[in-house]
C-alpha cells in the first residue's frame, strides 16, 4: 500500500425501528424488560423527554448531522457493526428483547453508503435462521457486504473484501457469548449462524489467522470486528486484551474493531496498531430509557483512523455527536469536552491520550 488509507468505523447501528415512515408500526414488536413492549413505546418515551419526534421523514433522517461530516472526510472504506435482522420473519426467538427492521428500510443504511455490514453479535438472529438468511440477502441485495455470519460456518468466517484506489480492506467479525450470543447461534459446517468464538484463545486466532492467510495479499489491511462483554462499564477485561493482541501477534489483524458496549471505552496502539475496546452505539432508539446517565450514552462517536504502510495507524480522529429525536446532531463543547476527558482518563494505562482537534472533533495521541 503506498497510499494512507481513510476507514469509517461506526460502533453498534439499531436502525429502522423506531419513526412512523421509517418502520410500519405493525412491523416489529420487541420486549425490553416490563416497560417496552413494542418499538412504537420507544417514541413514547422518547418524545416525553425530548418532545415531538418528525413523522414522514426519509431515509436518511437518522443520520442527520453525521452524513455530511462523514461525507467530508471522505472515506474509503465504512464499516457498521448492524445489530438487528433484517427481516420479515415471525420466528421469534425466546430471548425478551428481539430486534429487526423491515427489509424495505436498508435505503437507510444506504444513505450512509455503508460498505460493509459486520453482524456477529447478539441480535442478528433474534428471528431465527430464517430472519439470518433474509438479513443477508437483503443486505447483499443493496450491495453492502457482510462479515461473521453466514449460512454455514466457514461463510461466517471468510472475510468481507473491499477494494480501494490502495489496495483493499478484508474484515472479519466474531463475537462471544459474554455479549449475549446464544451458543446456540454458532455457525457449523452444517448450520447458518455467527462466528462465535468459544474463548479468547490462541488457539482461536490461530483459527481467525486460518481464514485470512489465504486471502490475504501484501497491500491487504485486516481489520477484525470483536462482539465481547456487556452493555455498560469501562473496564477492559485483561482477557480480551490479550486476545486483541493476539490477533495482531499471531492473526496478523491491523486493527482490532470492538463493540458492544452503549457507550464508547478505551482505546489502545500496540506495535502501531489501533485497538478499539468498545466504539458504543451509534444510532438506536433508547433515547427515553433513563438509568445509565453517568455513562452519558446520548453521545455517540465515529471514528476515522488513517492507516499508513502495512496498515500501520498514522492518525485517529473521532466525531461526536448528540442524539435527539432519533437522529444524530451537534453536540456542545462542553459534551464533547466531557467524552474527551473521559476517554482519555480510560485509555491512559494504554498509554495514548485524547485532545480536541476543533468543533466537535477529538484527536489520539500516542
Amino acid at each position: 500500500m503506498t497510499n494512507s488509507l481513510r476507514l469509517l468505523l461506526c460502533g453498534d447501528v439499531m436502525t429502522g425501528r423506531g419513526i412512523d415512515q421509517i418502520m410500519p408500526r405493525s412491523v416489529d414488536p420487541i420486549l425490553f424488560e416490563s416497560v417496552v413492549r413494542s418499538a412504537v413505546d420507544y417514541i413514547v418515551l422518547a418524545e416525553r423527554r425530548y418532545g415531538p419526534i418528525p413523522r414522514n421523514v426519509g431515509p436518511d433522517y437518522i443520520w442527520g448531522d453525521a452524513l455530511p461530516l462523514m461525507q467530508a472526510m471522505l472515506p474509503d472504506v465504512s464499516i457498521a457493526n448492524l445489530e438487528t435482522a433484517v427481516t420479515t420473519s415471525d420466528d421469534c426467538q425466546p430471548k425478551g428483547i428481539n430486534y429487526r427492521m423491515h427489509p424495505a428500510n436498508v435505503a437507510c443504511l444506504q444513505a450512509a453508503q455503508l460498505d460493509v455490514c459486520t453482524l456477529a453479535n447478539n441480535h442478528v438472529l433474534d428471528w431465527g435462521k430464517t430472519g439470518l438468511l433474509q438479513t443477508l440477502e437483503v443486505l447483499r441485495g443493496a450491495g453492502i457486504k457482510t462479515a461473521g455470519a453466514g449460512n454455514e460456518l466457514k461463510e461466517a468466517m471468510t472475510p468481507a473484501v473491499q477494494p480501494t484506489g490502495q489496495g483493499r480492506v478484508l474484515v472479519l467479525a466474531g463475537g462471544h457469548t459474554n455479549s449475549g450470543i446464544d451458543p446456540g447461534w454458532a455457525a457449523t459446517p452444517h448450520r447458518a449462524g455467527v462466528h462465535l468464538l468459544r474463548d479468547f484463545s490462541s488457539r482461536t486466532a490461530a483459527g481467525i489467522a486460518e481464514a485470512i492467510q489465504p486471502l490475504r495479499r501484501d497491500d491487504d489491511v485486516v481489520v477484525y470486528s470483536v462482539h465481547w462483554g456487556g452493555n455498560w462499564g469501562y473496564d477492559v477485561p485483561e482477557e480480551h486484551r490479550a486476545f486483541a493482541h493476539a490477533l495482531i501477534d499471531e492473526a496478523g489483524v491491523d486493527l482490532v474493531f470492538g463493540h458492544s458496549s452503549h457507550h464508547p471505552k478505551g482505546i489502545e496502539v500496540y506495535r502501531n496498531k489501533l485497538i478499539l475496546y468498545g466504539c458504543g452505539d451509534l444510532i438506536n432508539d433508547y433515547e427515553g430509557i433513563s438509568g445509565y446517565e453517568v455513562f452519558r450514552p446520548n453521545l455517540r462517536v465515529i471514528y476515522f483512523p488513517l492507516l499508513g504502510h502495512r496498515g500501520d495507524l498514522e492518525r485517529l480522529d473521532m466525531a461526536v455527536l448528540e442524539t435527539r429525536g432519533f437522529a444524530l446532531h451537534q453536540p456542545t463543547a462542553k459534551n464533547v469536552t466531557w467524552l474527551g476527558d473521559r476517554l482519555a482518563a480510560v485509555s491512559r494505562e494504554s498509554g495514548v491520550g485524547i485532545r480536541s482537534s476543533g468543533d466537535n472533533l477529538l484527536e489520539l495521541y500516542w
